[in-house]
């Protein structure tokens, strides 16, 4: 077999050696011949320059080794002239081992040579890695600016494995006795420019400390994909390899298939063993499952120990329903249930407006920008006036609602807004005290108050925050015998959104639904502090923005113009996809409906559901501008005949939108006086009546020092009446606060 590309360089400087004592002047052309011969099998700029310097000085020996030959000089003298090229020849031998390639070590012998210290009998892949061993790692040869791995750390027994597709070596790497082997992997590996993976060190507590074995893969083959024998396939057996087991997403459960049309189209229920499968994070399934989340969805059944699964190539939801095909479903059934959408399997997805009996639901909105909440907001007021609820509108935001022409009361900007939000409070303290006689029918409509945009009144950044943080949690804990529903929207689950206020949320979570739509990547998950019962482990930011294969849909430009008659489609967007929570059940994928026409042009051109002819109602501009908290935000107004005070004398000041006091003792209604004079503030019976008639207007306890307050008395004349009217059995006193019997 030939001589190899690494032997050609590596032994043409010594033959250019031997040159001068017999070539002569020849010499010269058996340099050029061999430095072309390098440069025709692709040798480095570096190697090529240490050549041609090798070249030059032995063809300059060889010439003057002609010259004195020729003149008849000493023999001695031309074979002295050998050895500056000797020397130039080590001296590119030298400058080989930092520039030679890596070792193309292909099947010439397979044997062992006798280790680092002789290279005698070795093939020439072995010289290559004992050259490269002692040059980066062992010495003794050591470059200038180069730090050996370990010196004296040599490899001995090295013996080659070759074969067409693999190339190895094993050794011993080897020191004095009383040393420690201290050569790593990962030196090893970046020394033979190679994976650490293809480096195997023995474990040194198995073997002396100066003596560790190695084998290093210089080759391996290409590894082929292949299905290990017995490798999960079918959706059954991948469940129970990786949902199934103790560290998946449904531990102990099984999968029973009910329609397969292929690994990315199937459904099934998952079964766990007369145990609840209890709340499933969705993310960790769609994980085990090596699938996008969209990809996935969960269908609650009767049974806590059953959970439905649906695994869909092209999502089931893509196409929408359409608005104007289900408009009977539109309106309020014997339930108090509308239609909002349709469910991940088909089904309609129906929300709570009111409760039959009870009265009216809350409902907790969440969806950022383009999302479809506005949308969805447009078909709920639609359907409150096709089912007879009237509606108080808040939109912080003016002119974001199209719909706002069916609402009784539209608040349009931030403080319209807040003025529907007192006035939704004033209509519920009106109702409060018209329906505390048993006798008096239920005949006034339902109201739904709806809020959009809800943190520009209830975070903390908003100039409303104390005031509207207290109205709405006042509202969502008794709003509803009354039949006042709640509707706020919010562009996050965050608490800040709500004022952080836990009784906001677990009121409006309590007292009807909530609907959940994608939000703004880091700002949509419902774990931690923003966890909420049923929604566990969905993150609202991985709903995506568009279907797969919408991007390539939009790259494919048309350029005739716009056309302005064109509308969305559902497969344009996932506007209004989300998820579904009523209570006692778990978030269900569904869609809101597709507003392939206007909800307002379906309203038929009805006048908006009125509200009923009341207080609160015929002193509603009056009510909207009145505040309702002191300026430390604290004492909301507590009584309809309190809240009509405070607004008529607001309508009657300058500043009427400031009242310090709206509860002052002119508010308040004592038992008259012959002359129509007040009661006065002095004499002990006198005030009984006063705290009476305070607590019976308050539908909550108060302390002793909150009625003080209220009537502008001091409390240590307050506190000796109470005990006096607690004695006569007209007052109860719990942990502190009093109430009337």
């Amino acid at each position: 077999m030939g001589p190899t590309r690494a032997n050609f360089i590596q032994y043409a400087p010594a033959a250019l050696a031997v040159v001068p004592l017999a070539a002569g002047p020849w010499s010269a052309l058996a340099a050029a011949a061999a430095g072309a011969g390098a440069w025709a099998v692709g040798a480095s700029a570096p190697v090529l320059r240490s050549l041609i310097a090798c070249g030059l000085t032995t063809t300059g020996c060889g010439i003057a080794a002609s010259e004195v030959l020729a003149a008849g000089m000493n023999p001695l003298i031309a074979l002295g002239l050998a050895v500056p090229a000797g020397a130039a020849a080590l001296a590119h031998h030298r400058n080989l081992a930092g520039h030679l390639p890596a070792p193309e070590l292909t099947p010439v012998t397979t044997g062992a040579g006798a280790g680092t210290g002789a290279a005698t009998g070795q093939t020439s892949q072995a010289q290559l890695i004992t050259a490269w061993w002692r040059e980066y790692i062992s010495g003794p040869t050591q470059t200038e600016g180069r730090v050996l791995i370990q010196a004296g750390a040599n490899l001995e027994h090295l013996g080659l494995e070759i074969d067409a597709d693999h190339v190895a070596f094993t050794g011993i790497i080897t020191l004095p006795q009383g040393q420690q082997v201290r050569v790593k992997a990962a030196d090893i590996a970046s020394v033979y420019q190679i994976p650490v993976s293809q480096v195997e060190l023995g474990d040194p507590k198995h073997y002396a400390p100066n003596a560790l074995p190695v084998t290093v893969h210089l080759k391996v083959p290409a590894e082929q994909p292949q299905i290990a024998a017995g490798a999960p396939t079918t959706p059954e057996e991948l469940w129970a390899a990786y949902v199934g087991v103790p560290e998946g997403a449904m531990p102990g459960t099984t999968l029973t298939l009910t329609r397969y049309d292929g690994p990315l189209d199937w459904e099934g229920i998952a079964t766990r063993d007369r145990k609840a499968i209890g709340t499933v994070n969705l993310q960790d399934l769609a994980g085990n499952l090596d699938l996008e989340t969209i990809q996935i969805a969960l269908a609650p059944g009767d049974k806590p120990s059953q959970m439905g699964i649906r695994v869909m190539r092209e999502h089931a939801l893509m196409h929408g329903t359409m608005l104007s095909s289900v408009l009977d479903e539109l309106s309020m059934d014997s339930r108090g249930y509308v239609r909002a959408g349709t469910y991940v399997d088909g089904r309609p997805a129906l929300l709570p407006l009111a409760q039959p009996g009870s009265g009216a639901r809350h409902l907790y909105l969440v969806g950022g920008s383009r999302s479809g909440k506005s949308g969805l907001l447009e078909q709920i007021l639609l359907s409150a006036h096709r089912s007879g609820i009237a509606v108080i509108l808040a939109s912080p935001q003016a002119g974001t609602i199209a719909g706002a022409s069916l609402s009784a009361y539209l608040g349009d900007g931030l403080d319209e807004a807040m003025g529907s939000l007192r006035l939704a409070y004033a209509m519920m303290l009106d109702r409060e005290a018209r329906y505390r006689s048993p006798a008096f029918p239920f005949t006034d409509p339902l109201v739904l108050f709806v809020v959009d945009e809800a943190h520009m009144l209830l975070s903390a950044s908003s100039p409303y925050h104390d005031e509207a943080k207290a109205i709405v949690e006042q509202l969502t804990r008794r709003s509803l015998k009354r039949g006042i529903g709640v509707v706020l929207a919010t562009q996050t689950p965050l608490a800040e959104d709500l004022g952080n206020s836990t009784v906001i949320r677990s009121q409006l979570l309590i007292g009807g639904g909530a609907v959940f739509l994608r939000c703004a990547k880091g700002q949509g998950s419902l774990v931690g502090a923003n966890a909420v019962e049923g929604a566990e482990g969905i993150d609202l930011s991985m709903i995506p923005s568009q279907w797969p294969g919408q991007y390539a849909k939009v790259a494919d430009r048309d350029m005739s113009g716009l056309a302005t008659e064109v509308a969305a489609a559902p497969e344009d967007g996932t506007f209004g996809l989300g998820y579904l929570l009523t209570p006692g059940s778990q978030a269900v994928q569904f869609r809101s409906l597709h507003l392939d026409v206007p909800p307002v042009s379906l309203a038929g051109g009805e006048r908006p559901v009125g509200i009923e002819d009341c207080d609160a109602w015929r002193e509603r501009d009056a009510i909207a501008q009145t505040r309702m908290v002191d300026k430390r935000g604290k004492n909301l107004v507590g009584s309809l005949a309190d809240l009509l005070a405070a607004a008529e004398a607001a309508a009657s000041s300058q500043e009427p939108a400031v009242h310090h006091n709206p509860v002052g003792l002119h508010a308040v209604p004592g038992p008259a006086r012959p002359g129509g004079a007040p009661a006065a503030p002095d004499g002990q019976e006198l005030i009984k009546p006063r705290i009476l008639e305070l607590l019976q207007e308050h539908s909550i306890p108060m302390t002793a020092e909150t009625i003080a307050r209220k009537l502008e008395i001091p409390a240590t004349r307050v506190k000796p009446r109470l005990s006096e009217l607690k004695k006569r059995g007209e007052v109860i006193n719990e942990h502190g606060l009093w109430r009337a019997a």
